[in-house]
């Protein structure tokens, strides 16, 4: 089931969201609600939060990033081709790296992009959706997404990383994103 996407202004977008035990109610089909609504979106990423849960889980496909470069934008990146993963209950053991900058976006914030400094690579502690513990280091682009969403887990936005004068800018249009002014081809669940 396609799921509608929290905008910006929503108060789930800023909560610290919470570990989940394995016997969470219905967690199959709430993860495969997730895949579905992130790729009915063209998004690469979905945290619960997006969908209205402040739960810490959250989907990455980066193998669709890849399938849609040549094979020389594909060597800019180490992590080519991709990952395809659930992370639940996911925490940051190490970020390393320099800082590089990737143009962003977020399905909750459609219609504005910046560019974001991020670290190259991020370790994790997470379960996958079998609840098999795991701890893995990603990098580039994967790490980037993996970021992104685990962002949301923490109460954070994108928008969090910009110059309180780029903020400044686009608050005209991050309002008019919470009144519901905004056209995009997905479900979407405003504020109020």
């Amino acid at each position: 089931m396609i799921l509608p996407i929290v905008a910006y202004g929503h108060p789930v977008l800023r909560k610290l969201a919470t570990d989940i035990t394995s016997g969470y109610p219905q967690l199959d089909k709430f993860i495969a609600d997730m895949w579905e609504t992130m790729y009915a979106s063209s998004g690469v990423g979905l945290a619960a939060p997006q969908v209205n849960k402040d739960i810490r889980l959250f989907v990455v496909d980066t193998i669709q990033m890849f399938n849609g470069m040549n094979e020389e934008e594909q060597k800019e990146y180490p992590d080519a081709p991709g990952i395809k993963e659930v992370f639940i209950n996911a925490h940051i053991a190490e970020l390393e790296g320099d800082e590089w900058p990737y143009n962003e976006g977020c399905l909750s914030i459609p219609k504005i992009r910046e560019d974001i400094y991020r670290q190259e690579s991020v370790t994790l502690h997470y379960c996958d959706e079998h609840f098999q513990e795991l701890t893995k280091t990603f990098t580039g682009l994967s790490a980037r997404v993996i970021l992104h969403e685990y962002d949301h887990i923490e109460g954070k936005l994108f928008i969090d990383h910009i110059s309180p004068l780029k903020r400044k800018l686009i608050k005209g249009k991050l309002n008019d994103i919470s009144k519901g002014k905004v056209n995009v081809d997905y479900k979407m669940m405003f504020p109020g």
